[in-house]
């Protein structure tokens, strides 16, 4: 891009990196990329897009990072992961329909339901009670994949911590449900990047360096959580939260 400078690059690098450092654990990572890559003049429909591509590289070191310490469930997510795909694809074809800013109220709403109910109980995540799969909970989570993929298809915000909230309302720790979430994310990106490439919103000038930079800020956000355990990853989902909440309940007050 004839317009681009290096001074650009570089803050679109240092904002990929710390989106990143905190989207790899607990997700809204975009209420900093976006933003970024709107600062510096990418139009709306361009900017989701190549916040997807740079976002995707993202989210794919850190369920990669997590799979090779072993906190993901490879038993649950081998199933989970088609449906979320399938769940996001629907997603942003029927966004091309319908508009989605007739949701920001719900998610406020839920957000706020998700926060308070984890903020109250203080040591839900710190040791997993999850007992293996069983028919209901096969079902139950399926369905949930499918239903939240389809949330990030069709509008987004929270979807992290929407997908924490419910491996941990099925029994993981903290630590395990974000490794949990980061790869039915991925899985909910790869679907979303294909339709923006294919409708080519996409600056790859800028969303390559971008996500180099947030493969740099996964690597080092999801080791520090696999290291620190739920004493870290709690307060930071609860602190997300709050943010995505504030964000959200501004938009719909303006």
């Amino acid at each position: 891009m004839e317009n681009a400078s290096i001074d650009m690059i570089l803050f679109l690098i240092v904002s990929g990196f710390i989106a990143s450092f905190i989207d790899s654990v607990v997700g809204g990572g975009g209420l900093i990329s976006l933003p970024a890559l709107l600062l510096v003049g990418l139009p709306p429909t361009m900017a989701l897009g190549t916040n997807k591509v740079a976002s995707v590289m993202g989210s794919c070191t850190s369920t990669i990072s997590f799979l090779r310490s072993g906190k993901i469930d490879i038993h649950l997510i081998k199933f989970l992961f088609p449906l979320s795909f399938i769940g996001s694809a629907f997603g942003v074809i029927i966004v091309q329909q319908i508009p989605s800013q007739f949701l920001k109220p719900l998610v406020v709403v839920m957000l706020l339901i998700v926060t308070i109910y984890t903020f109250m109980r203080k040591e839900w995540g710190d040791i997993s009670t999850y007992q293996g799969m069983t028919k209901k909970t096969a079902y139950l989570s399926g369905f949930v994949a499918l239903a939240i993929g389809f949330y990030d298809g069709f509008f987004g915000p929270g979807t992290g911590s929407f997908f924490i909230f419910a491996f941990l309302m099925i029994g993981f720790d903290f630590v395990v449900a974000a490794g949990n979430s980061k790869a039915l994310n991925f899985a909910s990106n790869i679907a979303a990047v294909i339709m923006f490439i294919y409708f080519g919103s996409v600056n790859y000038y800028y969303a390559i360096p971008m996500g180099i930079s947030m493969i740099l800020g996964a690597i080092a956000g999801s080791h520090l959580a696999i290291k620190k355990g739920a004493a870290y990853v709690r307060p930071l989902f609860l602190f997300m939260s709050v943010v995505l909440i504030s964000k959200q309940l501004w938009d719909v007050l303006h």
